[in-house]
Formats: C-alpha cells, sequence, structure tokens
C-alpha cells in the first residue's frame, strides 16, 4: 500500500519575516512586500497573529486572528485600493 501524496503541494503561504516597518508573504515560490503603512491592520499585531495566515483560493488570504482578508493583487499593488473613500 502507498499513502504517499500524488502531485505538488499548490497552496504555500507563509509569513518568513516580519520587522518593525513591514512583513513579507511567500506565496507559490515568491516574496511579497507588505509595507505596515500600506497595511496597518498588522503593524501592532503579534508575531503568532501574522504568522496565522490562511489560503482560500488561489489568491485569498485571511488572517483570521485579526480578520483581515486580503487579495494578491491587494498586496502587489496597494495604490489601487485606497483605504480612504476620496
Amino acid at each position: 500500500m502507498n499513502s504517499s501524496t500524488l502531485g505538488a503541494n499548490t497552496s504555500v503561504v507563509e509569513v518568513t519575516h516580519i520587522d518593525s516597518r513591514s512583513m513579507w508573504l511567500y506565496v507559490d515560490g515568491k516574496e511579497h512586500y507588505m509595507p505596515f503603512d500600506e497595511f496597518p491592520w498588522f503593524a501592532e499585531a503579534t508575531v503568532r497573529q501574522i504568522s496565522t495566515v490562511e489560503r482560500h483560493g488561489t489568491d485569498h488570504f485571511h488572517w483570521p486572528a485579526l480578520d483581515v482578508d486580503l487579495t494578491l493583487d491587494r498586496i502587489d499593488h496597494p495604490e489601487k485600493y485606497p483605504r480612504k473613500f476620496k
């Protein structure tokens, strides 16, 4: 009987670095820079809160302890998604 997993794991997501100004999210072989100026929900969060990230679909990420949901497009292009209505 062979119980090995078939295929590659396609849902790799991990926070790889956190400092006082930013964090890096690793998704499918690529790191995405997330400065806290653009993503203020993470600025005062604990390492555990930031590190616990879930992937929902191909480009949707959820931080359950912070109740934050972001898409990969939002992470890569924060200028397209202003936090304030103009």
